[in-house]
């Protein structure tokens, strides 16, 4: 019998690794239906992080600002502009999240295989993003706690090394 979240064991870096191909599968084979968004999500968000897109948004804003005197600065010329931004930006925070979403999952994935791949890592830190916040967080401070003893080991040895 297996564990699902063991320490490194053959056994359970096969079932993680069963687990990491399961999420990439359900990655990859999304329903047609947000397959559509998804693919539109992340060209809008790559090519709103293009320079050409900046140079853009500068342009119309300052076409914005020099018509102001040809509008009077009118209510009218200041809520065009009031509007446009705040529909892009509405409209743009789901395209970048589910971006954002994906891109977080496929490192997810690609770490979990590092993680699995390597013997006597641990597995269950594998699926370390299910966890609560109080686990991440004891986590943490169990990896900070090793980092710094490590550390500590280092500096002896090479104190002691003669030069």
């Amino acid at each position: 019998m297996t564990k699902k979240h063991g320490n490194g064991s053959k056994g359970s870096r096969e079932s993680g690794h069963a687990t990491a191909v399961a999420a990439m599968k359900n990655m990859v084979e999304r329903p047609h239906g947000n397959e559509w968004f998804s693919r539109f999500a992340h060209a809008t968000a790559h090519i709103s992080g293009k320079a050409g897109a900046f140079i853009l948004a500068v342009i119309v804003v300052v076409v914005w600002a020099a018509t102001g005197p040809l509008f009077h600065y009118s209510d009218t010329w200041q809520l065009v502009i009031n509007t446009s931004t705040t529909i892009v930006t509405f409209l743009m925070v789901f395209l970048i999240q589910n971006t954002q979403n994906r891109d977080t999952l496929a490192l997810q994935v690609k770490l979990s295989e590092l993680i699995i791949a390597v013997q006597g890592a641990k597995n269950r830190l594998a699926t370390a993003e299910d966890l609560s916040e109080d686990e991440l967080e004891r986590l943490h401070k169990d990896y900070c706690n090793k980092a710094d003893a490590t550390r500590d080991t280092l500096e002896k040895r090479r104190a002691a090394k003669p030069a």
